[in-house]
């Protein structure tokens, strides 16, 4: 089953260099989620062809604009085109004032309804769950309220071992041993051990999004060992005193939470406008983190199992 991040946008405060403000598409077992939504994330969806209208839950990080600006065209463009499922929106508050603004000075109404959910300052809390991911909140440390967002597969069905499966088992029989049930007999006695017939679970898969924050090793115990680490990196160590007083990270920063952490693999993006050239923020991660990639628009990432 499907564990992909598609990159939207990448740039940091301001589009630049054909590089648009942060936005992700994030696709787990076919639910589809929209991580942060800056200016032509619509555009960029489309381009991509991805029907948007699959997306039911959006997960915005913080306030600042160029991680939600581009939500309400997208609302409009879902109104439009006669969206009926419902919304729901995760942000820490006051997003929903701004929406809700915009929908009554303009007189609309969409044919949608939309569900706020708050994020809690510094807090840790799965704010999505169903039967086969959770989502649960990161705390960022930014001039503003900031969450990330850590996704995380349950633990998986046992796979059937079809070259080992006995003839005439019912389908209810089958299914307990995919939930990890032996198959017993009337009187309760094993007929067939769960092991006997069976493979482990497929891995489970780990994605974090980590939008604007300070280098903070309090983050490690909580991303320590997960697949795939999105991390901003807005500038170069030689700007590690702008990082600061901005409270962004540096690519060496975030190469140091990745090693840290021990995760598989690194993901850098919110570039500052500065660099037009992204090459040498590669090669300051990848000095501390070989396994480093950066978050360009277009291109997927893939979490195998």
């Amino acid at each position: 089953m499907s564990f992909k991040i598609t990159i939207l946008g990448s740039s940091g405060a301001v589009p630049a260099y054909g590089r648009h403000p942060t936005a992700q598409l994030v696709e787990i077992q076919n639910r589809y989620f929209l991580v942060d939504c800056g200016e032509a994330a619509q555009m960029q969806l489309m381009r991509l062809q991805a029907n948007f209208h699959r997306i039911n839950h959006i997960f915005i990080s913080h306030l600042h604009g160029d991680h939600y600006l581009g939500l309400m065209g997208l609302i409009f463009t879902m109104h439009l085109q006669r969206r009926i499922n419902e919304l729901h929106i995760y942000s820490h508050r006051g997003l929903d004032e701004i929406i809700t603004a915009h929908l009554r000075y303009s007189r609309s109404a969409p044919n949608f309804r939309i569900v706020f959910h708050h994020l809690e300052k510094g807090l840790k809390q799965i704010i999505y769950e169903d039967d086969a991911l959770t989502v649960e909140t990161i705390p960022l440390s930014h001039k503003i309220r900031c969450s990330g967002f850590l996704f995380k597969e349950k633990t998986k069905p046992r796979r059937i071992d079809k070259s080992k499966l006995p003839q005439g088992l019912l389908i209810q029989q089958v299914a307990g041993l995919k939930n990890g049930h032996d198959i017993r007999d009337e009187s309760g006695a094993i007929l067939y051990s769960n092991e006997s017939l069976t493979l482990p679970p497929r891995k489970s898969r780990s994605y974090a999004y980590c939008s604007d924050t300070i280098f903070d090793e309090g983050l490690v115990d909580q991303l320590r060992s997960i697949d795939l680490l999105y991390h901003e990196a807005t500038f170069l160590t030689d700007e590690e005193s702008k990082a600061k007083d901005t409270k962004h990270s540096t690519a060496k920063q975030a190469a140091q939470i990745a090693r840290l952490a021990a995760v598989d693999r690194l993901l850098l993006g919110h570039f500052s406008a500065r660099y037009k050239d992204l090459a040498p923020i590669l090669e300051e991660a990848k000095s501390i983190f070989h396994n480093t990639e950066l978050a360009i628009e277009g291109e997927e990432f893939v979490i195998q199992d």
